[in-house]
């Protein structure tokens, strides 16, 4: 039974053992991975590789990246927007969307949303304008075949998604404007593969290292997997392992994992 799997581990160099240790016991057959903070050049692949993953990235020094880490070699890696969306190039200083295929009918795209620093700031602005291009990169993949599009959202879709809902109207990462533009993704034909299994609230992919916030499950639920219709048909499980949370000096993100048929 497959397993896709996404992590922000926030920072691979300093979370390798924990990710290695994780792949190990839960066996995924793929894991995206957000917030890598290393340059290509300096990815650690070996470890990976001694397990039998191959590993594609796209890095930079100290900031964002992406990767993807399979147990079979893809084809049809492309990082960034630029390859289809060559006006966009200019979003790609910042490395934060990947993508292969799985299938022939089937791609996988990995992405870092950008946090969105404080409401109606430059940066806040920016990342609307990324998920507006985020929206037209994905309507021509999913006119193209299945999509399973994951990574870390930096958004929590609804008031549940969110240990306190009270002051979100200018609370970055539950605004209306970023929810919106969210729904309008969803509404190319994707699903919340979570939320297809699991209605209730509470479950939190993200949890503040200050405040004892884990300890008192304040958390968000920002990490999401958004699968098309003819994935969802195949999906039996997609849940929260907060269990790499626990660990000393852990990502302040769990992974979320999804099983198919």
């Amino acid at each position: 039974m497959p397993k896709i799997a996404t992590w922000n581990v926030n920072s691979i160099r300093t979370r390798l053992d924990q990710v290695c240790q994780w792949l190990d016991s839960t066996g995924a057959d793929y894991l995206c991975l957000q917030e890598t903070k290393v340059t290509d050049a300096e990815f650690p692949r070996q470890p990976f590789l001694d397990r039998g993953y191959q590993v594609y990235c796209s890095g930079q020094k100290a900031y964002n990246g992406v990767a993807i880490l399979s147990r079979q070699p893809l084809v049809g890696v492309e990082a960034g927007f630029a390859p289809q969306l060559p006006s966009h190039s200019e979003l790609d200083t910042q490395k934060r969307i990947i993508r292969a295929q799985l299938a022939p009918e089937v791609i996988l795209v990995n992405v870092y949303i950008p946090n969105g620093g404080e409401y109606d700031s430059e940066k806040y602005h920016y990342k609307l304008h990324w998920l507006k291009t985020l929206y037209i990169y994905l309507e021509q993949l999913t006119a193209q075949g299945e999509v399973i599009l994951c990574g870390d959202f930096n958004i929590a879709p609804e008031d549940k998604d969110l240990f306190d809902a009270s002051d979100r109207a200018t609370k970055v990462g539950a605004t209306d404007a970023e929810r919106n533009l969210l729904a309008a993704i969803r509404d190319l034909g994707f699903y919340d593969a979570f939320r297809h299994f699991t209605e209730a609230p509470g479950h939190y992919s993200w949890w503040d290292y200050r405040a004892g916030a884990f300890r008192r499950n304040h958390g968000w639920r920002i990490d999401h997997l958004y699968i098309t219709p003819g994935v969802k048909a195949r999906a039996c499980n997609c849940h929260i392992d907060i269990a790499p949370r626990r660990l000393p000096k852990p990502s302040d993100h769990a992974p979320v994992i999804l099983e198919i048929e």
